[in-house]
């Protein structure tokens, strides 16, 4: 096997703060006698995130069993998914922050499935994914994700079943969504539909899809770290993964 070095286009900041979370982990348990140290877990656990790269892949480049890759990986991610924001304090940071509204979506994080997993097809998207709901603000950050559920659930179904319609509704802030949303209440407000519409209704969806553009940056953040562009894991690490994603984009975006 040939081994070579490569970059990882991640700030020294976000290794450093992903290696104390390792370490204080470490502390907590009372592990000792480890194969990698902190910052080498850390820092591999940075190279699945943001390549995808292979358990068998990162084993071999940082001198471990694919077991012990596994172990390791998925232990950090569930520590750093741990330290995500949650909706309630993501909603009332947003209100103290004074943002004018909010923009709410749904992302498919894709599935190594075959056809014969429906409950994983998303018609919407036709494809095998799971549904992940998104709120960002005005200028696309991300402000919180949610856990995931399979892909056939349809987003207003998917944002009421992790209290997303009422928790929106709490904050009294506008929230933008796209048509799927429809129904969900006078706090949220989506495009018109139906053909041969007025011009002002044409004119409210033109400025409504402007406003609401910036929200797909929010998912595009996601899924610039390649693992979730197609998991071959158990889907339902889209959330974990998704979660640990945001506790690292907030330390990068904050080392700028």
């Amino acid at each position: 096997m040939l081994l070579y070095r490569a970059s990882l286009p991640l700030s020294r900041q976000t290794l450093t703060y992903a290696t104390g979370v390792v370490r204080r982990h470490r502390r907590a348990i009372g592990s000792k006698g480890r194969r990698l140290p902190p910052g080498m877990q850390a820092l591999m656990t940075l190279v699945y995130l943001r390549k995808g790269e292979t358990y068998a892949e990162l084993g071999a480049g940082f001198a471990v069993s694919t077991t012990t890759a596994w172990r390791y990986i998925n232990e950090t991610v569930d520590v750093l998914a741990a330290h995500a924001p949650k909706l309630g304090a993501a909603l009332a940071k947003a209100v103290k922050d004074g943002l004018p509204y909010l923009l709410l979506d749904g992302t498919l994080i894709s599935i190594d499935r075959v056809a014969a997993d429906r409950p994983y097809y998303s018609g919407k998207h036709r494809r095998h994914g799971m549904n992940l709901q998104v709120i960002a603000a005005p200028d696309g950050s991300l402000l919180w994700v949610s856990g995931p559920l399979r892909g056939s659930v349809h987003d207003l179904a998917a944002a009421r079943i992790w209290g997303v319609v009422r928790a929106l509704a709490a904050t009294g802030l506008p929230v933008l969504a796209d048509k799927a949303y429809q129904g969900a209440g006078p706090h949220i407000l989506t495009p018109y539909k139906g053909r041969d519409k007025p011009e002002p209704q044409k004119d409210a969806n033109r400025a409504h899809a402007r406003l609401r553009g910036p929200g797909e940056r929010a998912n595009a953040q996601l899924k610039s770290w390649r693992i979730l562009r197609k998991l071959r894991c158990c889907p339902h690490r889209a959330g974990r993964l998704a979660k640990a994603i945001h506790t690292l984009q907030l330390r990068e975006t904050a080392s700028r």
